[in-house]
């Protein structure tokens, strides 16, 4: 044999070693075992690869930079398909809503319609706009749910007590919110400017109130409200644990401040997912009107009455999305509470996935890519 051929010999015999170490080389690193916690926290009958499944929760509650992850509920096709919750946290823990409230705060709004006892159109009936020459007299109930009074609400402010919301919670308008927030002046025509506003919230559930009694007396407002809402709203539902909070007129915190189970945020969420019907059957608002709720306004394609919308904005830069328009059905909408509380509720997927806890400005982005992940495991149907 030549020098040439034994040369071709060794190479033929080489190749296929150097081919299976290269291979080993690009093997991507073992997965670190579920916990026996991550995957009792699925059920049987999930809907998804339960190991899949488990593992994308998990990732919930480690990965580093996300922040914390104190529970999270999700349902598909109506079933429990995982609970899973943080040290110090259980299905009985009471979790504020923070800015999850406006979302129950317009299905309130729905049922009034619905009962005649206001109109969607109609000058909004606030007293203190009623006034002659007034311009806010222009101000309808469909401006106030579409976050697009144009009164002078400044959510965030720098310093934060120049925030509208700091200063209607905690300072100078405390005691009767609503009345701050109402006495603002307009800085657009009502309908021109979309600019998301809790005190607008707050000025809902005082027109609430005003459906519901003609009393001024604050433990009257409070009880009126508290048992429509009861009788109405959270018993049909099974939202045992909901407790709303009210100030010192009476006046329910509708834009910031009820607290509930992840159970029971998952209940609401599923009822809007069914278009506004209890587990029973029973339609508890029109489903036109939980339609309109994820209809996009004219001053924002994300965002309906009092809900947030997984719609494309045109321009928006990467991570200013409120949601992930590019990683989840457009039909999704979702209830958002400051610093990570979510309820996202998927239609065309019939899954609700409620994930509560703490993060950051700069953790919530690849946090809700990793609940979008979660998402990805359930088909569009």
């Amino acid at each position: 044999m030549t020098l040439n051929a034994r040369s071709h010999n060794r190479a033929h015999l080489i190749a296929p070693v150097l081919l299976m170490l290269s291979g080993c080389a690009a093997a991507p690193p073992a997965e670190t075992p579920l916990s026996d916690a991550a995957l009792a926290a699925v059920t049987d009958d999930a809907g998804a690869p339960k190991d899949q499944l488990a593992r994308q929760i998990d990732d919930l509650f480690t990965i580093e930079g996300l922040g914390e992850t104190r529970a999270v509920v999700v349902m598909a096709n109506g079933k429990l398909a995982a609970e899973r919750y943080g040290p110090g946290y259980d299905k009985d823990t009471r979790f504020i809503s923070w800015s999850m409230a406006k979302t129950v705060t317009g299905v309130l709004i729905g049922m009034l319609i619905a009962d005649g006892k206001l109109s969607l159109d109609a000058p909004a009936p606030v007293p203190l706009w009623q006034r002659p020459g007034d311009p806010r007299a222009e101000i309808t109930l469909r401006h106030l749910l579409q976050m697009r009074s144009g009164l002078r609400h400044t959510e965030a402010g720098d310093p934060p007590y120049e925030s509208s919301e700091v200063r209607m919670l905690f300072l100078d308008g405390r005691d009767d919110m609503a009345r701050w927030a109402e006495e603002q002046p307009l800085e657009a025509e009502p309908g021109d400017k979309f600019e998301y506003s809790s005190n607008t919230s707050v000025i809902l559930a005082d027109i609430a109130a005003r459906a519901l009694t003609t009393s001024d007396a604050p433990d009257v407002r409070r009880q009126a409200v508290a048992d429509y809402l009861q009788v109405r709203l959270f018993g049909p539902l099974g939202m045992t644990s909901i407790v709303p909070e009210f100030d010192a007129s009476g006046t329910m915190i509708g834009g910031s401040l009820m607290h509930a189970s992840a159970r029971d945020w998952a209940k609401f969420g599923e009822f809007l997912r069914l278009k506004g019907r209890a587990p029973s059957g029973e339609q508890l608002v029109p489903q036109r009107w939980v339609e309109a709720m994820v209809t996009p306004s004219p001053a924002s394609p994300h965002y309906g009455f009092q809900t947030w919308l997984n719609r494309p904005i045109r321009g928006a830069e990467p991570g200013q999305h409120p949601l992930f328009p590019d990683r989840a059905p457009t039909s999704l909408f979702s209830l958002i509470g400051h610093m990570g509380q979510y309820v996202l509720v998927s239609p065309d997927q019939r899954v609700t996935l409620v994930r509560l806890g703490h993060s950051d400005s700069a953790q919530r982005p690849p946090m809700l890519q990793q609940a979008a992940d979660v998402l990805d495991l359930y088909p569009v149907r």
